[in-house]
């Protein structure tokens, strides 16, 4: 916090987070109570993860060859007025589904230009070797604001949905104020024109490496399977009884996991072993989805929801460092671009993929097969990726390096 830009981006990312989740929210619970299917609650996820794909490699390119700051703010201001469409048209009352669905694709449009640049334009904020520590606080601060903005937008949402929407709209709006303040030198380097190969790149250079490979496709993976947060709609409604205050509790339960993990992080760094402790993390992760799955009682579901927040923070810090530390700053934006791809492929196509499964299955059954499913892909990994496994530091000293 000693370097102003980095505490501006620390304000703007916590801003945007908190309108993103404050909106989420609301349309989990405006679409269940519309439709009452698990299936359209899958369907949330399947139209902010489209435009994600659509525009991977486009917003890489833009990342490394125009002004991060501006895209990033862009973005975010691009969130705030589709918000803010979706506060009037819930005040008035005629959103409907579709509506619903259109709007969070573009959220979801924007998401894809904002999240590559913010990644990429962190490390100019700091010296490199506080970057591992300022992802820790970053994502700390993520997580405080995917606390914070679940809870206040499932309370929010007892007053109509256009209330939570409305405050989620200003505060995009203000995280862009916010973004454009930020003062940052960026290196000199040649500007590549936007052929194929220039597009790719970002892919090629994943592919070349197999700690990058594995860390990130874990990632992909396990979350794909361990989607139980899609469902927690049904969960908080059918299956606990506890209502749309309760279901923004619920959605806050893993970040509140995963700021704990984060501030210990802060002040206990991974050190040694570092490939060890990712793969730990995962089936800790697919055992907490389990129990989730499984629970009945609420408090017994917030503990569980706990417990998975903490790990995935772990292989998030981790993939993180990984990406950050090993990419030159030229190409960060289309590494960065394609790990939110991966990203975004884990939770928003996870939760289509569980929707889809809950539909056909059933809620409880979907989720345990997803946590079960997690477990699998661990130990299957170990075995294809070995350099991942061995890997030992964050600060240079890993085996097969990043």
């Amino acid at each position: 916090m000693e370097h102003p830009s980095f505490g501006l981006f620390w304000c703007a990312r916590g801003a945007s987070t908190l309108a993103f989740q404050m909106q989420a929210v609301a349309v989990g619970w405006q679409i269940y109570a519309l439709t009452h299917s698990t299936f359209e609650l899958g369907m949330i996820g399947l139209a902010q993860f489209l435009p994600m794909v659509l525009l991977t490699l486009v917003t890489g390119h833009a990342a490394d060859h125009y002004d991060r700051r501006k895209i990033a703010a862009m973005a975010m201001a691009v969130q705030g007025l589709v918000i803010g469409a979706l506060a009037l048209g819930s005040w008035g009352h005629w959103l409907r589904p579709a509506g619903i669905f259109t709007a969070v694709a573009l959220i979801g449009a924007a998401r894809s230009f904002e999240r590559p640049a913010t990644q990429a334009l962190m490390p100019g904020l700091v010296p490199k070797a506080l970057l591992p520590k300022a992802i820790a606080w970053a994502a700390a601060c993520f997580e405080t604001a995917s606390i914070v903005g679940p809870a206040v937008g499932g309370l929010l949402y007892a007053f109509g949905a256009a209330v939570p929407y409305g405050l989620a709209a200003a505060l995009a709006l203000a995280g862009a104020g916010v973004a454009m303040m930020i003062r940052y030198e960026r290196s000199a380097w040649e500007r590549e024109p936007a052929t194929a190969k220039s597009l790719f790149s970002g892919l090629h250079f994943i592919r070349r490496s197999p700690v990058l490979l594995g860390s990130v496709s874990l990632d992909l993976f396990a979350v794909l399977l361990g989607g139980a947060t899609a469902l927690l709609p049904a969960y908080a409604r059918d299956i606990l009884g506890v209502g749309s205050w309760g279901l923004g509790v619920l959605r806050a339960a893993p970040a509140v996991g995963s700021l704990a993990m984060s501030a210990f992080l802060v002040r206990h760094p991974l050190g040694r072993r570092v490939g060890h402790k990712m793969f730990a993390a995962v089936f800790a992760f697919g055992l907490a989805t389990v129990v989730f799955g499984l629970s009945r009682s609420p408090l017994l579901s917030f503990v569980a929801l706990f417990a998975l927040g903490a790990a995935d923070i772990v292989s998030v810090v981790i993939r993180s460092s990984l990406v950050q530390l090993g990419t030159p700053d030229e190409m960060r934006g289309r590494v960065s671009a394609v790990n939110t791809l991966f990203i975004g492929t884990s939770n928003q196509l996870g939760e289509f993929e569980s929707g889809v499964t809950a539909s056909m299955f059933g809620i409880v059954p979907a989720t345990v097969l997803g946590g079960l499913g997690t477990i699998v892909i661990g130990a299957l990994w170990m075995r294809l990726f070995p350099p991942l496994v061995a890997f030992d530091r964050l600060d240079g000293g890993g085996k097969g390096g990043a």
